[in-house]
């Protein structure tokens, strides 16, 4: 597992005093690493891991993108780090913030806070997750849950920004259905300095289990193509800060997806006009 970092912008620079380089404002940044395409619309591009040892793959294919490849292996996905903003119940940045216990955390569309209607600015994003299970050949896992959240456009996370519970936006949880999928619907994440464009999400065995970190059974972390995300964010409102921490970093310098990021990369389509899709199956040992 590695270590991420944390944003750092001005805001919350007095949260880097206490937490030294463990957070997610010192992680690897969000940068420029590969090249997928670089027209936005429409844009597509797909990667699935290489990362593992043992690939059972029928065909691997390898992307201009990003150095990404597409795989048939059924590999477990890597453990990540929670980074300091969680708000999960864990004692993250000092704080035992817990989203997980709200009412109304169980959502589909988490661009807004919890019982709001205000939604935060950002390029339309629909992430679709499968979960699947590597002891029994990558079938789908119905009835768990996923708690997903990251950073808005500006590269700032909800909750530990304000530090206040009652902003929470773009953080959310659900159910696989029997397909072992979940979707959202939220925005295309920004890039801070310091870290590769990225979401973090953690599994736990079922709905009455997500109240606290203390029974999720994987930490994990999505990545998204470089190119694809440079054009949108060159062309998106709000991004300005991104389009520059991106061309900062790489995935060779990012302290979580420097050792590759095959089984995290998702899939990526869509247009200004249309929206965005991304999506992904991930594995676990179940």
């Amino acid at each position: 597992m590695k270590k991420d970092s944390p944003p750092t912008d001005g805001g919350r620079r007095h949260v880097l005093g206490t937490l030294g380089s463990l957070g997610l404002f010192a992680l690897g940044g969000c940068g420029g690493g590969g090249t997928d395409t670089s027209t936005l619309a429409p844009i597509m591009t797909s990667g699935v891991s290489t990362a593992a040892t043992t690939a059972t793959t029928a065909a691997t294919t390898s992307t201009a993108a990003d150095t990404t490849t597409t795989s048939s292996a059924c590999l477990v996905v890597p453990e990540e780090t929670a980074g300091p903003y969680p708000a999960d119940g864990s004692n993250a940045s000092n704080n035992n913030y817990n989203v997980l216990a709200l009412s109304g955390i169980v959502r589909s569309d988490i661009r807004t806070n919890v019982g709001g209607t205000a939604q935060v600015g950002g390029a339309p994003l629909t992430l679709t997750i499968t979960l699947t299970n590597t002891k029994t050949s990558c079938a789908p896992l119905a009835g768990y849950a996923i708690y997903l959240w990251h950073c808005t456009r500006e590269g700032t996370y909800s909750v530990y920004t304000t530090q206040s519970l009652s902003d929470n936006h773009l953080r959310g949880v659900q159910e696989t259905d029997a397909n072992g999928t979940v979707s959202f619907i939220t925005v295309v994440p920004g890039c801070y300095a310091g870290r590769m464009p990225h979401m973090h999400l953690e599994i736990y065995p079922s709905l009455s289990n997500a109240k606290s970190a203390g029974r999720k059974v994987k930490t994990t972390q999505l990545a998204f193509p470089t190119e694809t995300l440079r054009a949108i964010y060159n062309n998106a409102a709000g991004y300005s800060q991104s389009v520059a921490n991106l061309n900062a970093t790489s995935f060779a310098t990012d302290n979580v997806f420097s050792d590759g990021t095959s089984l995290e990369m998702v899939n990526f389509s869509g247009d200004a006009t249309s929206g965005y899709s991304a999506n992904i199956a991930i594995a676990i040992s179940a």
